[in-house]
């Protein structure tokens, strides 16, 4: 009977003690606590074991336009059209650790949850590369803008230590991912658009020196 109730009592100090070691990994003011980002270099490095769980698919939705092609400038007094090659790379971000890392422990973690959940491909990059003709009137400045189709990603980092540290096996860090998603997405696409504006003053003046003068010429 003795012995029995010596296994039952240790049974019950480690059911304690796991139940003790689960934590929120919101940063707190008590010195032993760690940050969400110090959590976050562990799982990159693999010095925590950590998975991405319950991952949620938020609507896709339109980036914003960014430009991704060389400006181009009609110095000229008749309307110009000059083919234009431009390429655009999209990363990903997550709120608690900035840029996903191409090809780091992150991103890798990331990809399973997500295709185990929703059999969804996601991805940490997206390059896309092509060329358009850009009309430009005289005196104005014209150039290629791309919006691509994003994503949000809602879930929480587990992290286990072999070894208790910041006085826990365990810590849980929600997070939210935003990267690039197949166009179509949600009926989403991305779009490339040619853009134009009037010269400034400094860009009339640069026209009318030098060899741009009546030329239309480029420059990043």
């Amino acid at each position: 009977m003795n012995r029995t109730l010596r296994y039952g009592g240790r049974t019950l100090a480690l059911t304690a003690t796991a139940l003790g070691v689960i934590a929120t990994a919101v940063p707190a003011a008590a010195e032993e606590q760690p940050t969400a980002e110090q959590i976050m270099a562990d799982c990159a490095s693999g010095e925590g074991k950590c998975s991405f769980n319950s991952p949620e698919l938020g609507q896709a939705y339109l980036g914003e336009p960014r430009q991704v092609s060389e400006l181009l400038y009609n110095c000229t007094e008749s309307p110009a059209a000059q083919s234009m090659s431009w390429a655009d790379t999209v990363g990903s971000s997550h709120s608690v650790g900035g840029s996903v890392t191409v090809g780091g422990g992150i991103e890798g973690i990331i990809t399973a949850s997500v295709t185990a959940t929703y059999n969804y491909t996601w991805q940490s990059s997206h390059t896309e590369t092509s060329s358009f003709t850009v009309n430009v009137k005289p005196g104005e400045v014209g150039w290629i803008s791309r919006a691509q189709v994003m994503r949000r990603i809602s879930g929480t980092w587990q992290t286990h230590y072999d070894d208790p540290k910041w006085g826990h096996y365990y810590w849980f860090v929600p997070d939210v991912v935003t990267g690039p998603a197949p166009n179509g997405t949600d009926g989403k696409h991305s779009a490339v658009v040619v853009k134009s504006r009037k010269m400034t003053a400094e860009e009339k003046e640069l026209c009318s020196t030098g060899n741009t003068q009546d030329r239309v010429f480029t420059r990043s």
